[in-house]
């Protein structure tokens, strides 16, 4: 994770560049193998680890453009998961660590999304590939997944993209090590 402020400067950097309205970014859900504890390792869409760096499954966060305000819901683990997991940050914690004050219950995220669409805010969102990502879409602002990619913000591509082009002094010294780490396990493997 890097400093909330790398979050912060790029969470605003992605407000300037979008016109106005509200950027929904929801981040992923545990995918079941078999059974709903049974689960495939957790992987955080790449969007939200981008601008929120919380590895956490079933969050989301808005970007509210027009009343500069950012929200993240999301949920605690329960004490049947810490038994098995051990303690967790909570998610004000996480929220805390990427420069965000305003936490909600992912509950809430419906209603203040229904708020946006009353006040007539454009609710920009990016080009989902998870159908229980089209599937909650469709229950939070009413778009049928076959319509997601039709419907996306072509702005929020954008300006994302954009973003994401050019590396960061910070990225591209974890970029290193990375590679430093994989020439390490290579070395070792041939040895």
């Amino acid at each position: 994770m890097f400093s909330k402020e790398t979050y912060t400067a790029r969470r605003n950097e992605l407000a300037s560049l979008v016109s106005g309205g509200l950027i929904l970014l929801p981040g992923n859900e545990e995918s079941p193998m078999n059974y709903a504890d049974n689960t495939y390792h957790f992987r955080q869409d790449s969007t939200f680890l981008y601008y929120f760096g919380i590895q956490h499954p079933g969050m989301a966060a808005i970007i509210d453009i027009d009343n500069d305000i950012e929200i993240v819901f999301g949920e605690d683990f329960t004490i049947d998961d810490i038994v098995f997991m051990g303690p967790k940050p909570t998610i004000v914690e996480r929220a805390e660590q990427c420069g965000v004050e305003n936490v909600r219950r992912k509950a809430e995220l419906a209603k203040v999304l229904d708020k946006a669409k009353q006040m007539g805010q454009i609710i920009h969102f990016l080009p989902l590939y998870r159908p229980e990502s089209k599937i909650k879409l469709q229950e939070l602002i009413g778009i049928a997944p076959g319509e997601v990619a039709k419907k996306c913000s072509i702005d929020l591509v954008k300006a994302v993209v954009s973003q994401r082009e050019i590396k960061t002094d910070e990225e591209i010294a974890q970029l290193n090590q990375a590679v430093d780490v994989t020439v390490d396990m290579h070395v070792a493997a041939m040895k």
